[in-house]
C-alpha cells in the first residue's frame, strides 16, 4: 500500500499540529502518530509556556534568563529570535482556542518557575499541555486538507541518497510506516517531512516521559544523513513523585515557583546551601543537589513541602497534581510529598537552523527532537513549548516555499517494503531484555553525575547491544517494539558518544573527571559518515 502527500508530519504534539495548520492551505497534509492523536509529550506538559506577557517584563530579561540557564552554550541569535517572536505565537494559540488560566476577567495568570526573573509562564492550571493539545487537535481534525493516521509507527525515511548512493543531493522523498493494528507496512511519498517526534526519555530507566518517547526522530534523521548535536545534555526533572505505581509522575516546577521547599527526610532544607535562588535555581543545579543529598544520606527520596500555602489555592492552581498525589495517599495541602529526579527533556537532538531545516533537503525537525541552539547546555523551564510554536511557524514558511519548487515523487518510483527472508520471531524476550539493559545502562552510567570510566563502560555495553539488535532487526519481521528498540539503542549510543566528547562540566553534563568549565564553548557534533542500511 502507498500514499502520497505534500507535507508529511511525524508526531502529533504542539510542534506537529501547529505546523500542520500553517501548511494545510498549501497542499495535502498527512500526520502520522504512534498511538492515538492526543498521545504526545505535549499532552503531559504541566507547567506552561514561557513568554514576555506582563508590561513590566522585558525581552532582554527573558533572553538573559535563557542564556544564564544555557551555561554559555546558547546561540544568542536564536534565543533573541524565539523570545521576540514568542508573544505573537502565544497570541495565535489563544486565537486558535487555547484557554489559559486567568487571574481576573481579562488578565492572564502568570506563573513563575526556576531560573526566571519574572512571572511569565502562561498556563492552564497544571494541565497546560493537555489544553494546548485539545485546542490544536480540534482545529486539525476540522481541516479538510489534513489527514491523521493513528497507530502508525514510522520505520525509516526514504531519501535520494539511500536509493541512489552516488547521488550528489540527499533529499527526503518519503517514509515507511508500520500499521500497529494490522502489521502492514505502507510506503509514503512526500515533498517535505517534519520530524515532530519528541524526545527520548525512555532511554533511561526512570523518566517523566510517556512510553512513546523512544527517540524515533533522532534515530531516523541520523540514519538519513542528518547531524545530531549536544545529546549529552539530558535534563533530569528534579521532582517526580516517588511511588512504585506512580511511573515517575512529574511534580511541576511551578510548585516551587509558588513557594514549595525541598527538605531531606530529616526535615532539613538544603537548597540554600547549593544556590542563591534555592529551590528556584536552574533544574540542573536542583537535580544535582537532590542527587548529592540522596547519596549523602543513603536515601531513596527527598521531600517537597508546600503545605504552608493556602489549601484552596493549591487545589485550584494544581488540581491534577493534587488529585494524582491524593490517589497515592499523599495530601500536598497537609504535608510533604516524596520526590526524586527522573530523565525529562533532551536539550540536544537533530541539528537545525533558524528555519528548522536539517542537512537533508526537505527534512525539518521541530520541538524536542531538534537542537536549535535555544537551550544550550540546560533548558530554561517552559521554554520548550515556546520553542515548538516559534519553530513550527518558521518551518512551515520554509516548507511551503520548498514544496512549491519541487515535484512530488510518484509513489510508484519508491520501492515497496520488502521483508526478504525475515521470519516471525519466536524470541520476543530478546526485545524486552535488551530494552531493560539499555535503560539501566544509561541510568547507572550516563545519569546526573558521570565519569569517563562510567561512560566507557556504557559505550562498551551499548555497542554490543546495538549489534545484537541490528542482527535481530534484519532476521525477523518488523514490529512496533522492534522499531522502538532499534531507535532506542542508536540514541543511547549517540548520547554516550556526545558525552565522551565533552571533557568539561557544563549545564546538564557533570563529570567527576572534569568538574570545571572549559574555556572553549562548542557543541558536540556527530555527523553521519556513510548512509548505509542499519
Amino acid at each position: 500500500m502507498s500514499q502520497q502527500t505534500d507535507f508529511l508530519i511525524l508526531g502529533s504534539g504542539i510542534a506537529g499540529l501547529s505546523y500542520a495548520l500553517e501548511v494545510a492551505d498549501f497542499g495535502r497534509v498527512l500526520i502520522l502518530t504512534k498511538k492515538d492523536s492526543a498521545e504526545s509529550n505535549t499532552n503531559y506538559a504541566q507547567g506552561g509556556i514561557a513568554s514576555v506577557w506582563d508590561p513590566e517584563d522585558s525581552f532582554s530579561a527573558h533572553i538573559q534568563d535563557t542564556l544564564i540557564a544555557g551555561a554559555g552554550l546558547c546561540d544568542e541569535k536564536i534565543v533573541r529570535m524565539v523570545v521576540e517572536e514568542g508573544p505573537e505565537r502565544v497570541k495565535h494559540l489563544i486565537d486558535l482556542g487555547v484557554q489559559f488560566s486567568k487571574k481576573e476577567k481579562d488578565k492572564i495568570d502568570l506563573g513563575k518557575e526556576g531560573g526566571h526573573s519574572a512571572r511569565r509562564i502562561l498556563h492552564q492550571g497544571d494541565i497546560t499541555g493537555k489544553e494546548i493539545e485539545r485546542a490544536l487537535l480540534e482545529r486539525v481534525k476540522a481541516h479538510p486538507h489534513i489527514t491523521i493516521l493513528e497507530h502508525h509507527v514510522a520505520i525509516d525515511l526514504i531519501t535520494t541518497k539511500k536509493l541512489i548512493p552516488a547521488s550528489q543531493k540527499n533529499q527526503v522523498i518519503g517514509a515507511y510506516a508500520l500499521n500497529r493494528l494490522t502489521g502492514e507496512v505502507i510506503t509514503l511519498s512526500c515533498k517535505t517531512c517534519l520530524l515532530a517526534t519528541g524526545g527520548a526519555g525512555k532511554v533511561y530507566l526512570y523518566t517523566s516521559n510517556p512510553d512513546i518517547a523512544t527517540g524515533d526522530g533522532i534515530a531516523m534523521a541520523w540514519r538519513a544523513g542528518a547531524t545530531v548535536s549536544n545529546l549529552e545534555f539530558v535534563q533530569f526533572h528534579p521532582t517526580c513523585l516517588f511511588h512504585p505505581q506512580a511511573k515517575s509522575f512529574l511534580i511541576s516546577e511551578a510548585l516551587r515557583g509558588e513557594g514549595a521547599i525541598l527538605r531531606t527526610q530529616k526535615g532539613d532544607r538544603f537548597m540554600t546551601r547549593y544556590h542563591p535562588q534555592a529551590e528556584l535555581a536552574p533544574r540542573d543545579i536542583v537535580a544535582r543537589a537532590i542527587d548529592a543529598e540522596l547519596k549523602k544520606g543513603g536515601e531513596d527520596f527527598v521531600y517537597l513541602d508546600i503545605s504552608h500555602q493556602n489549601a484552596d489555592f493549591l487545589k485550584k492552581r494544581f488540581p491534577s497534581i493534587y488529585e494524582r498525589c491524593l490517589s497515592f495517599g499523599f495530601d500536598l495541602t497537609k504535608g510533604p510529598i516524596p520526590v526524586v529526579p527522573a530523565a525529562h527533556y533532551f536539550c540536544g537532538g537533530v541539528q537545525t537552523n533558524e528555519y528548522a531545516q536539517t542537512e537533508v533537503k526537505g527534512l525539518y525537525a521541530c520541538g524536542e527532537v531538534a537542537c536549535t541552539g535555544l537551550h544550550g547546555a540546560n533548558r530554561l523551564a517552559s521554554n520548550s513549548l515556546l520553542e515548538a510554536v516559534v519553530f513550527a511557524k518558521r518551518a512551515a514558511t520554509d516548507s511551503v516555499r520548498y514544496a512549491q519548487e519541487i515535484d512530488l515523487p510518484p509513489s510508484s518510483l519508491l520501492p515497496i517494503w520488502n521483508s526478504g527472508q525475515a521470519t516471525d520471531s519466536d524470541e520476543a524476550v530478546v526485545i524486552t531484555q535488551n530494552w531493560d539493559e539499555i535503560r539501566r545502562t544509561l541510568w547507572n552510567y550516563v545519569g546526573i553525575v558521570r565519569s569517563t570510566k562510567r561512560l566507557l563502560r556504557a559505550q562498551s555495553r551499548i555497542e554490543f547491544l546495538r549489534e545484537e539488535v541490528r542482527e535481530y532487526y534484519w532476521n525477523f519481521k518488523i514490529t512496533a517494539d522492534l522499531i522502538e528498540l532499534r531507535n532506542l539503542v542508536l540514541v543511547a549510543e549517540l548520547v554516550v558518544r556526545c558525552a565522551l566528547q565533552r571533557q568539561e562540566s557544563r549545564g546538564l553534563h557533570y563529570t567527576l573527571d572534569y568538574p570545571d568549565f572549559s574555556d572553549r564553548t562548542q557543541n558536540s557534533l556527530i555527523k553521519q559518515e556513510s548512509i548505509l542500511p542499519d
